[in-house]
């Protein structure tokens, strides 16, 4: 493991460390802050010529700035001869811009495939793309990676009575169908609609039936809580006994944790690919650790092993 290295932007320190932690190597030392003038300067302070590096950098809040210091990352770590480089993006922003829905509207993540490309990386690794085609925006081999047994393991362990897993639209269900399967729970489907560009979507109906039962309800991200809140509260009206809420990322932009708190939601349970402050970290929320999953994919990349034979066992 010598020629391995793991290195991090700001963006979410503690899971790089974490990673390195499973792993047993230290974390790659390297500058990476802001000028006075805003711009971002990096260095890389160690030897990584004909090294394997990986650097960790979630595209999170402020995403734009995450998202400069990665390709300024990358670009440093090329010029610097390292052997093979590959971005872990725990978090992929963006990824809701996968297609033009709209006249005149950009392909934003292939944009940003783009970029991560050109500015070095041989290698993506990714957890819970929202839309899965965005494997194909990259010319490079892209590992994409799911939470989907963290959070099925966790609910596994409750020991829940008369489940339902609810997905909380279509184009969730696939991933909410293995879901139930793991936890032997049938599927209901909530049919929304998102209107105009404000992040505001309408429940329209539920498919399925939740009445007298546990539903937990599956997402890939929660961002204002706003999808949380409408899920949660058809789902009770529809008489489910008691809800849980379940997704990958917890974004938790603007009021996303006030509208948690106030709802009708027992439990909310993410995995850490974002950072979440402890003033977020409230008595509703569960955070799952996701440095295990990363790290064990890092190790089968270096080592040549399989990454999807992680989960053939699950």
């Amino acid at each position: 493991m010598d020629d391995l290295k793991v290195f991090t932007g700001n963006a979410h320190p503690e899971l790089a460390k974490a990673i390195c932690d499973y792993l047993g190597i230290p974390l790659g030392q390297a500058e990476v802050f802001k000028y006075k003038n805003d711009n971002t300067f990096v260095k890389i302070l160690e030897n990584v010529r004909e090294r394997d590096i990986f650097v960790v950098q979630s595209l999170s809040r402020p995403v734009n700035d995450n998202l400069v210091e990665l390709l300024i990352m990358l670009d440093a770590l090329k010029r610097a001869s390292a052997k093979r480089i590959t971005a872990i993006v725990p978090y992929y922003a963006y990824s809701r811009s996968d297609k033009k829905d709209q006249a005149r509207v950009p392909i934003t993540a292939r944009l940003v495939a783009d970029l991560i490309t050109v500015a070095g990386a041989n290698r993506l690794l990714t957890v819970d793309l929202h839309a899965p085609q965005i494997q194909g925006f990259f010319n490079i081999p892209v590992d994409e990676l799911t939470a989907l047994y963290l959070l099925s393991g966790y609910f596994s362990k409750k020991k829940l009575k008369d489940n339902v897993v609810v997905a909380t639209d279509i184009g969730i269900s696939k991933r909410a169908r293995d879901m139930g399967e793991r936890l032997n729970s049938p599927l209901a489907i909530i049919e929304k609609r998102r209107t105009g560009n404000a992040d505001k979507t309408e429940t329209l109906n539920i498919i399925g039936d939740v009445n007298k039962e546990t539903a937990v309800i599956f997402d890939d991200e929660i961002d204002t809580g706003g999808s949380l809140v409408n899920a949660v509260d058809i789902v009770k009206q529809n008489g489910a006994k008691q809800v849980y809420f379940c997704a990958t990322h917890p974004v938790f932009s603007e009021d996303a944790i006030e509208r948690i708190a106030k709802s009708q939601v027992k439990e909310v349970v993410v995995a850490d690919t974002i950072p979440i402050p402890k003033e977020k970290r409230i008595s509703k929320i569960k955070v799952l650790p996701i440095a295990p999953l990363l790290g064990e994919a890092i190790h089968r990349i270096h080592t040549g092993l399989s990454v999807g034979a992680m989960f053939e066992s699950e």
